[in-house]
C-alpha cells in the first residue's frame, strides 16, 4: 500500500435550481477517448419517490472542461406504452466506455407505471442498454439483455446503479440483482440475490454467457445494487442492504467469499445503508465513495448525505478511518445516487446531484431541504492525483 498517494477535491457545479415540479438525478459520466466525456441523467418527478423520465445526456469535448446543454432521448430512452396499459421507462444507467469494440455502452434496468404511480406486482424488471453515437450525441433504442429462465429466477432482475468490469478478451462482468417471480408480491420483505453475469458485446448486441455465485443475506431485502471493481489481480464487490453494507472479493469476478459487513478498520461498523457504494480504483489504491450514519447527519433521509471517501484495506476489508474525507458537503439534500469514473492517469470524477427529498422526517417537503442550503446542485467532483493513475 502506497501511503505517499494523495489527491485533491475540486467541485464544479454544473446545473443549479428546480423548477419545484423535477429534479436531476442519477448522474453518471463515462469517458470517450481521446478527450470527450458524456454524462448520462434523468429528471424525476419529486411528487414521488423514483419517478423516473426520459434518459437525458450532455457532451464535453474538452476533457469535462465545458458542458453542452442537456438533452433529453424520448424516443430511445423514455418511457413507452405496454399493450396491458403499463409504461417503461429505462433508468439507474451507468455508462462506460467499451474499449474492445469502441464503444460507449449504457447498462441499468427498467421501471414500470400504471395512472402515474409505480405499477402494482408482480411486474418483469429487464436489464435494458443503449449504445452511443457522439457524432450525432444520441442513444440508440434500448434493448434488454436476454437472460435465461426470464419468466421465473431472473423474472425480476436487473443492473441498476452497478458498476462493471470489462476484461481483456472485451467480455464484461456485469453486476445484477434479481428476484424470482414468486417473489415479487412482497419484494420489501423477500430477499433479492446479487450475481456477476459474465457478457459478450460486439459493438451492437450484449450476449447472456454465464452466470456466477448467488449472494444474498438474511437482512431485509438481500442484496441490491451490486458494484464491481478489478484492483491488482482481484475482484472486489460492494453490495447495498438495508441494515448494512456488506464487501466480498474473489478471483475471478464470479466467485466470490461469503459477504461480511463494511467496517472501518477499528472494526465498528461502517454505517452505510439502504444505498449504493462505489469504488474509486488507482493503480496504488483503492477507495470507496459511500454515505453513512454518525456525522451529525440524522435530518437527513437515511443518512445520505455528506457523501464520503476513504481508502479500503484490501487484506482487511475494511475502510481506514484516517483517510476518510468529505467529497460533497451536507446541505440538506441527500446524495447516494451517483457514479464515479477514472477521467484521465491525472484525476478521476464522481458526478452527483443534490436528491431534494432530503429531508429524514418528511422527505417530500422539498421546502424544508431548500431552507437547509440544497438548490438540485449536479455536481462534477473532480479527484486530482499527486501520482498518475496507470488504470486510467
Amino acid at each position: 500500500m502506497n501511503k505517499n498517494l494523495d489527491y485533491t477535491i475540486t467541485r464544479d457545479v454544473l446545473s443549479e435550481g428546480s423548477d419545484g415540479r423535477t429534479q436531476w438525478f442519477q448522474p453518471r459520466a463515462a469517458i470517450l477517448p481521446p478527450n470527450s466525456a458524456v454524462i448520462m441523467m434523468t429528471r424525476s418527478i419529486l411528487s414521488g419517490s423514483d419517478l423516473f423520465t426520459a434518459i437525458q445526456s450532455m457532451q464535453s469535448d474538452d476533457g469535462g472542461r465545458t458542458w453542452s446543454k442537456p438533452v433529453a432521448h424520448p424516443a430511445t430512452l423514455g418511457r413507452h406504452l405496454e399493450p396491458e396499459g403499463t409504461e417503461v421507462v429505462p433508468c439507474d444507467m451507468t455508462p462506460a466506455w467499451h474499449a474492445a469494440s469502441g464503444k460507449l455502452l449504457a447498462t441499468g434496468h427498467t421501471c414500470r407505471y400504471l395512472n402515474g404511480k409505480h405499477a402494482p406486482p408482480p411486474q418483469r424488471r429487464e436489464t435494458p442498454y443503449a449504445i452511443y453515437d457522439p457524432d450525432t450525441r444520441a442513444w440508440s433504442p434500448w434493448r434488454h439483455l436476454d437472460l435465461p429462465d426470464r419468466d421465473g429466477k431472473f423474472f425480476n432482475a436487473g443492473a441498476g446503479c452497478t458498476q462493471r468490469v470489462d476484461l481483456a478478451n472485451g467480455d464484461i462482468l456485469l453486476p445484477i440483482y434479481f428476484i424470482p417471480r414468486a417473489a415479487t408480491h412482497d419484494s420489501r420483505h423477500n430477499c433479492y440475490y446479487a450475481t456477476v453475469v459474465r457478457c459478450g458485446f460486439d459493438g451492437a448486441t450484449l450476449r447472456y454467457l454465464e452466470q456466477g455465485d448467488e449472494l444474498t443475506c438474511p437482512d431485509p431485502r438481500g442484496f441490491c445494487e451490486p458494484s464491481l471493481v478489478r484492483f491488482q489481480g482481484l475482484f472486489y464487490l460492494t453490495l447495498r442492504n438495508d441494515v448494512r453494507g456488506y464487501v466480498t472479493v474473489g478471483e475471478d469476478g464470479l466467485h466470490f467469499q461469503p459477504p461480511r459487513p463494511w467496517t472501518f478498520d477499528d472494526r465498528q461498523e461502517l454505517g452505510s445503508y439502504n444505498t449504493q457504494q462505489h469504488w474509486v480504483a488507482h493503480s496504488e489504491g483503492l477507495f470507496l465513495v459511500y454515505t453513512r450514519r454518525g456525522a451529525d447527519n440524522d435530518h437527513v433521509i437515511r443518512h445520505r448525505a455528506p457523501l464520503f471517501m476513504a481508502r479500503v484495506d484490501t487484506e482487511r476489508l475494511c475502510v481506514l478511518r484516517e483517510t476518510e474525507r468529505i467529497l460533497l458537503p451536507e446541505k440538506g439534500a441527500q446524495f447516494g445516487n451517483f457514479g464515479t469514473v477514472n477521467a484521465s492517469a491525472d484525476e478521476s470524477w464522481v458526478t452527483d446531484a443534490e436528491g431534494l427529498q432530503g429531508d429524514a422526517k418528511k422527505p417530500m417537503d422539498i421546502a424544508r431541504t431548500i431552507q437547509r442550503g440544497a438548490a438540485n446542485r449536479l455536481y462534477l467532483c473532480r479527484l486530482r492525483w499527486n501520482r498518475p493513475n496507470r488504470l486510467a
